[in-house]
């Protein structure tokens, strides 16, 4: 069990053209990996001892983005997050900040909420006016291979992003089992595996038109009518602009392979070259 009371950090910077990690301090049960990247983009691998989060693990994380850098920050494998005996909680808290023209991608592997467990995370983001951010949020209700499904005992997610010292965004969420029907209707229904995307950036800027135009384009055909029928999907989603310079596109599936073609979809915009120039999990996915 490790409660760290410093935080891991991380730094981006442009230097010479290319986004290099200028800073990098990781506290157990955080490990910090830097792969190299083609074109200007510095890319920063999030992994853990165990591959996951033991009952009282606490990951305390801030990262920053100097004027103009650009950072995808992944993770090595799904995070687990093993069972609580004792009532302890599994806990991760970001901070992140944007200067000026910074572009950050936070594209994780899904959080899998195994038996018993308990997880808690909170997400805050500062950004400037012309930074851009994407950051994907994903979790599984359970080891789906082994058919768990809604057995851990209690999920807290947080997220707040603030453009200017305003808050744009605020997603709040929490879920316990045992105080709801997860497979009815109203929560969860046959879904197992749930993705959002959450864009923030000036309307002006040309990387964000790109990606508001990609996620406007995942939204279901007929998702609106009186004659859908969610129970023919194996993937719905949803997508909304929240504010002129926020959207949010919301996913859920069966299972992971179900997601594979809107992860594709996504990481393929990315490889524009108004943005990233390259798809960052080309490897993987």
């Amino acid at each position: 069990m490790n409660t760290p009371t410093e935080w891991s950090t991380l730094e981006v910077a442009q230097v010479r053209g290319k986004s290099r990690l200028i800073t990098s301090k990781s506290i157990q049960p955080l490990k910090v990996f830097n792969p190299a990247s083609p074109g200007r983009t510095c890319h920063v691998v999030l992994s853990s001892y165990g591959g996951g989060m033991v009952a009282g693990d606490a990951i305390r994380l801030r990262i920053a983005g100097a004027a103009h850098a650009q950072l995808v920050v992944s993770t090595q494998a799904s995070t687990r997050i093993f069972r609580s005996i004792d009532g302890a909680v599994a806990e991760q808290h970001t901070t992140g900040s944007l200067a000026t023209g910074a572009m950050a991608v936070v594209f994780p592997d899904p959080v899998v909420l195994q038996a018993e467990s308990r997880y808690r995370q909170t997400q805050q983001w500062q950004l400037e006016p012309d930074s851009l951010l994407l950051l994907v949020d994903w979790f599984h209700s359970g080891r789906m291979d082994q058919g768990e499904r809604f057995a851990f005992t209690a999920l807290h997610s947080e997220l707040r992003v603030r453009v200017a010292d305003r808050l744009v965004l605020l997603d709040r969420f929490a879920f316990s089992p045992a105080e709801n029907i997860a497979t009815s209707p109203g929560n969860f229904a046959g879904y197992q595996t749930f993705f959002s995307v959450f864009l923030v950036g000036s309307p002006t800027d040309a990387r964000f038109q790109l990606l508001a135009e990609l996620l406007a384009r995942q939204k279901m055909p007929g998702s609106t009518g009186p004659h859908f029928n969610i129970n023919s999907q194996e993937c719905v989603i949803s997508v909304a602009q929240a504010r002129e310079n926020v959207w949010v596109l919301r996913a859920a599936a069966h299972g992971r392979m179900a997601l594979q073609p809107l992860c594709e979809r996504i990481l393929a915009a990315l490889a524009d070259k108004e943005l990233l120039g390259y798809n960052p999990l080309a490897r993987k996915y």
